[in-house]
């Protein structure tokens, strides 16, 4: 049987409160990878509303790469939601117009660039994650935490603000497995390799040497 195509939006028969994300998006600020899903107690709708402050003034944007699972619930907070800090007053004078119109002149609303998401990753239930964060690939974040800093790949991250519990292998498995980077892998290798994917990763490293050589 031949293995589902990331085009279909709803990949479970019967269900459609999991879907492939990248076939829900909408929005020009948006990218999302192959078989990434996203899985919603209600509705998979509610990812849009879950993406919070992205407004096309700001021009930032939300990168998630592919094979990512991102469960009900969690939010991603974007560059829009920032107010001043270093000046008297936070209040944003110049978005209602009139005579208030020039109160930002020659001044910009604070950016953290870009929120992205690297590959594998796993975003647990209500997780948030704030403006401008890069989750490195094969991370997981635990449910209801609040990720206010980067985060190296392959961490086991939980908390308010989140902190790396643990990193899930050591420094030299992760260099290896970021360079073998099998989510860049044809969909035929992946398939190929999927059992191994799915187990040891010492086993998985051995056999893609082998493979290779």
């Amino acid at each position: 049987m031949p293995v589902i195509s990331p085009s279909t939006t709803f990949p479970l028969a019967g269900y459609q409160r999991l879907c492939f994300l990248k076939n829900l998006i909408n929005h020009p600020q948006i990218r999302v990878g192959d078989y990434t899903y996203y899985d919603d107690f209600e509705s998979v709708e509610n990812f849009h509303k879950n993406v919070r402050y992205l407004f096309d003034f700001t021009g930032d944007q939300l990168i998630i790469g592919k094979f990512c699972m991102i469960a009900s619930g969690v939010e991603f907070i974007m560059n829009g939601a920032n107010h001043l800090v270093q000046a008297v007053s936070s209040y944003p004078f110049a978005i209602f117009g009139g005579d208030w119109s020039d109160a930002m002149a020659g001044k910009s609303y604070p950016s953290k660039g870009n929120t992205v998401i690297g590959n594998d990753v796993w975003l647990g239930y209500r997780a948030s994650i704030l403006p401008g964060i890069i989750i490195g690939h094969g991370s997981i974040i635990g449910s209801y935490s609040v990720v206010t800093r980067d985060i190296p790949p392959y961490s086991i991250v939980g908390g308010n603000p989140a902190r790396v519990i643990r990193p899930r292998f050591d420094e030299s498995t992760i260099a290896q497995l970021l360079n073998v980077a099998w989510w860049d892998w044809p969909i035929e290798k992946i398939t190929r390799f999927a059992s191994r994917l799915t187990g040891n990763v010492a086993e998985f490293l051995l056999e893609v040497s082998l493979d290779e050589g």
